[in-house]
């Protein structure tokens, strides 16, 4: 990243390419990421995505059943991607999907045992390859870290740009 900088330098040395420091390296680390991460997920039968839903559901104690819109809202997958990441679920044996009682328009998607047997495993191996992939960094540089980073995705979010330019990059992610 430091060399492509440094070019920059030299053909555009009025061009502010500082925000590629940081953006630069969180895209390589990302890709990183993703692929040290991918083979877990497909060991196991599942996308990211999938893990996404499960792992919000195995969260929701004591029963791991949310509402439909709860989980829109909880996890990193858009609504209408939603649906067909519970469908493929529910097909696999892992969510169940129930009509409430008193509102036919409420829908609750539930963990079966086999998607909570299912998360957990993944979950070992996942969380044991992000704490892999940090190895390099003490408890306080990755606290430090994660505020930093919280703190980026707040100023990116609240960023203004020509409509036109953006083309909707501020769409739910």
């Amino acid at each position: 990243m430091d060399a492509i900088v440094a070019h920059w330098a030299v053909a555009r040395p009025e061009l502010d390419v500082s925000g590629l420091k940081v953006f630069g390296r969180l895209h390589r680390s990302f890709l990183v990421y993703k692929a040290r991460i991918a083979p877990t997920f497909e060991e196991h039968g599942i996308n990211d995505s999938g893990f996404d839903v499960l792992a919000c559901l195995r969260r929701a104690v004591p029963h791991h059943r949310l509402t439909a819109g709860e989980l829109a809202e909880q996890t990193l997958v858009t609504t209408g991607g939603l649906s067909l990441r519970v469908n493929r679920l529910e097909e696999a044996g892992l969510v169940t999907r129930s009509k409430d009682s008193q509102d036919a328009r409420v829908v609750y998607v539930e963990l079966t045992s086999a998607g909570a047997a299912l998360v957990d495993s993944v979950a070992d191996a996942h969380f044991a390859k992000l704490r892999a992939m940090l190895g390099d960094l003490d408890a306080g540089e990755r606290e430090t870290l994660a505020r930093l980073l919280a703190r980026l995705e707040r100023s990116a979010r609240a960023a203004e740009f020509d409509a036109a330019a953006d083309s909707g990059a501020d769409r739910r992610v």
